[in-house]
C-alpha cells in the first residue's frame, strides 16, 4: 500500500510541476503602436536615423526569477524607413539588407543576467543578412502598469552597437578627399511596450 501511495504521489507531482513552472512565466506581446525598432549610422559627418515599421515579438517574464525570462523578436527588413524612398529602396537591395533573400532579422535570447537597478544583460542569437552571431544586449526594465482597459503592460529599453560588416553588409564608397560615405558601426535603439497575453479560458 505504501509503495503504491508513494508512486501515486510521485506521478501526481510530475504531472503538476510542468503546470506550475508554466504558471510562473507570463507572456507579453510587443505593442507595435507604442514600440520602436530604430537605428543610426554615420553618413559623411553626421548620423542618419532609421526604423523598421513591421516587427513582432514575445517576452516571457518570470517575476520571481527574472533570469528565467526570455525574449524572441522578428523584424521584417522590407519595412525599413529612413524617410527617403530612394535610400530605402537601396537599403532593401543586395547592397545592404537584401530583403528579398533575407526577409527577417531575428533575436532569440539564451540567457538573462540581472545587473541590479532593473538592468539586465540579455544574451542571445542575433541573425542579420543570413549570419547568426551571439550578442549581449544591455536592457533596462521600465516597469509594469495597468492600462485603462484592465490589461497590464511592461516596458523595456535597450541600446547596443553592432558592426554591419560582421554580418556581410559591406557596401561603401571611398571619397576623393579621404574617408568613406558610411560608418561600419550601427547603433540599434529599442523601445518596447508589451501587453500581457490574456490567460486562456478554462476548458468546459
Amino acid at each position: 500500500m505504501r509503495a503504491a501511495f508513494k508512486t501515486t504521489l510521485i506521478a501526481t507531482a510530475l504531472a503538476v510541476m510542468p503546470g506550475l513552472a508554466l504558471a510562473d512565466s507570463e507572456t507579453f506581446t510587443l505593442d507595435g503602436a507604442h514600440s520602436q525598432v530604430g537605428f543610426k549610422v554615420r553618413h559623411f559627418v553626421s548620423k542618419v536615423n532609421g526604423r523598421f515599421s513591421e516587427y513582432e515579438g514575445t517576452v516571457n517574464i518570470d517575476r520571481a526569477k527574472p533570469e528565467a525570462s526570455s525574449v524572441d523578436v522578428t523584424v521584417k527588413t522590407a519595412s525599413i524607413n529612413t524617410d527617403n524612398a530612394r535610400r530605402d529602396d537601396h537599403l532593401r537591395s543586395p547592397d545592404f539588407f537584401d530583403a528579398a533573400k533575407y526577409p527577417t532579422i531575428t533575436f532569440k535570447s539564451t540567457k538573462v543576467v540581472a545587473k541590479g537597478n532593473n538592468a539586465y544583460d540579455v544574451t542571445g542569437n542575433f541573425t542579420l543578412h543570413g549570419v547568426t552571431k551571439e550578442i549581449t544586449v544591455p536592457v533596462s526594465f521600465m516597469g509594469f502598469i495597468k492600462d485603462p482597459r484592465g490589461g497590464e503592460k511592461a516596458g523595456f529599453e535597450a541600446s547596443t552597437v553592432i558592426n554591419r560588416k560582421d554580418y556581410g553588409i559591406v557596401w561603401n564608397q571611398t571619397l576623393d578627399a579621404g574617408g568613406t560615405v558610411l560608418g561600419d558601426e550601427v547603433t540599434v535603439d529599442l523601445n518596447f511596450e508589451a501587453n500581457k497575453k490574456a490567460a486562456a479560458a478554462p476548458a468546459k
